[in-house]
């Protein structure tokens, strides 16, 4: 199987499933940037239920490459999405493990939201020890040939995952709540379970 896919901020469970279990990904790399869409955006769990970690950016009402939309600093979003993320896992069993490589990279100022990204994914697949081969998009196509599935936006904060995939959501232990919350960002599943996290990603796909 492989899979077109959109570049996303800390992605969550059901992208790393796909990544786990594809031939080949290739992430967009041409699109315009999308709004209210993972790309810029992830949910984790606090003690006040959810939270959505937004990073701003400069130009987003306009056309503008993926590859080139730059995150505006000025709104000091790191701070925030750093103070959010240890609260919500701070006391989480492996926060300490992972938290200082997250924390490098959100406070690394890169230019562009596609290089954030694509360094946070990079550093998340070597937690999940998944070496899945990635590739770019050299142009956008609308319609991309077979046997490439295009599973651009399909992973979207407003719409539940639909496709010939099929998704099966295994609980584990979480820092809040009594009621298990599905498909969060990365970062709860890889705090809360540490290395057997890469496992309940590989069997959440049949």
């Amino acid at each position: 199987m492989q899979l077109l896919l959109d570049l996303q901020y800390l992605p969550n469970t059901t992208y790393f499933s796909l990544l786990a279990t594809a031939e080949k990904v290739i992430i967009e790399k041409h699109e315009n940037f999308v709004k209210q869409t993972y790309r810029n955006r992830a949910h984790i769990l606090t003690p006040n239920g959810v939270d959505v970690l937004s990073i701003p950016l400069i130009g987003s009402q306009k056309k503008i490459k993926i590859s080139e939309i730059k995150i505006d600093h000025s709104q000091k979003w790191a701070n925030r999405h750093w103070r959010a993320i240890k609260s919500a896992y701070g006391k989480a069993p492996f926060f300490e493990h992972y938290a200082d490589y997250i924390k490098q990279e959100i406070y690394a100022e890169h230019t562009t939201l596609f290089n954030l990204n694509l360094q946070l994914l990079t550093l998340c697949l070597k937690f999940l020890q998944i070496d899945t081969p990635l590739e770019f998009t050299s142009s956008y196509q609308k319609t991309p040939k077979i046997p490439l599935k295009d599973l651009r936006s399909s992973i979207h904060p407003k719409n539940p995952f639909s496709s010939s995939i099929k998704i099966e959501y295994i609980a584990y232990p979480q820092v809040f709540g009594n009621s298990f919350v599905q498909n969060l960002s990365i970062l709860d599943l890889l705090f809360s379970e540490g290395p057997n996290a890469g496992s309940i990603i590989r069997k959440q796909i049949n």
